[in-house]
C-alpha cells in the first residue's frame, strides 16, 4: 500500500492562524473611501453584488471586516479601507482573534478603550 502524503496542522492552530493576514506600514496609508456607495473588487467579495452603502453602520462594518479578512496586499486595505473610519469602527468589528491581534501589534492605539467624554 502506497502512502499518502498529508499536510496535518499542528494541533490546536486554527485557519486564521494559518491565513496570511496583510497591514499596513501606517494608518495614514488607508485612504480609502469614506461615504456613499462603493463595489468591491470580485477577490475581495465573492457574493453576486458585493455592494455596500459606506453611510450604513451596517454595511460599513461588513466591508470592513471583509476587506481585512480577504484583503491580500496592502494595497487592497488602502483603496478601500479609511484610517478615521476604522478607527472610529475598530472596536465593534467582528475580526478573527489572530487578525486584530496582528494589527493591534503594529497599531497599539486601535487597541486602546474608546475615549469617553469628560463629565
Amino acid at each position: 500500500m502506497g502512502m499518502t502524503n498529508r499536510r496535518i496542522a499542528p494541533p490546536g492552530s486554527t485557519y486564521a492562524e494559518q491565513r496570511h493576514y496583510v497591514v499596513p506600514a501606517h494608518l495614514a496609508d488607508l485612504r480609502g473611501p469614506a461615504p456613499g456607495l462603493v463595489t468591491l473588487d470580485q477577490q475581495l467579495d465573492w457574493s453576486s453584488e458585493g455592494r455596500y452603502d459606506l453611510d450604513d453602520a451596517g454595511d460599513l462594518q461588513l466591508l470592513y471586516q471583509t476587506v481585512l479578512n480577504q484583503a491580500s496586499s496592502v494595497d487592497d486595505l488602502c483603496r478601500w479601507l479609511n484610517e478615521t473610519t476604522l478607527r472610529t469602527i475598530w472596536q465593534s468589528l467582528w475580526l478573527p482573534g489572530w487578525l486584530r491581534a496582528l494589527w493591534q501589534a503594529r497599531f497599539p492605539e486601535l487597541g486602546a478603550p474608546p475615549k469617553t467624554l469628560a463629565g
